[in-house]
């Protein structure tokens, strides 16, 4: 099998990651800036459960909740700090779902992210748990 220009190896490829859809809609939602230190050069998408834990099949892995606008330097700092990084929410570990843990901004808040694409700032009248009744 051959991909249109011809090349048998872009037909092998398949993408794994957020569509440019789903990657400008997290970028939107947050800003244009990294959800660590809010700044707005050299930014990716950073999955908050990996790809690579037995979960790249699951649907809801690239779409807007489970993902995050982080610059290059604090992508690698996730992958460094996972203490930290699943502390504040920048991080998920199994068998919790994104839904369910709300994630610190560089504002000081606590955000649900929804499914949707947006985020629900997290107020102690509205407890972080009851707010993400929703699942992906």
């Amino acid at each position: 099998m051959q991909g249109q220009d011809g090349d048998p190896a872009v037909a092998a490829r398949r993408r794994t990651g957020p569509t440019d859809e789903v990657r400008a809609q997290v970028f939107a939602r947050d800003n244009h800036r990294c959800v660590r230190c809010a700044s707005g050069r050299d930014l990716t998408i950073h999955h908050r459960v990996n790809r690579g834990m037995g979960s790249s099949r699951e649907e809801w892995i690239n779409r807007p909740q489970n993902l995050l606008t982080a610059c290059r330097t604090c992508n690698g700092w996730f992958e460094d700090h996972p203490r930290e990084s699943y502390s504040e929410g920048w991080k998920v570990r199994r068998p919790m779902l994104p839904t369910e843990l709300t994630v610190l901004y560089p504002d000081g808040r606590q955000y649900a992210l929804l499914a949707d694409g947006t985020r629900v700032a997290v107020t102690a009248a509205a407890p972080p748990r009851a707010l993400l009744r929703q699942r992906p």
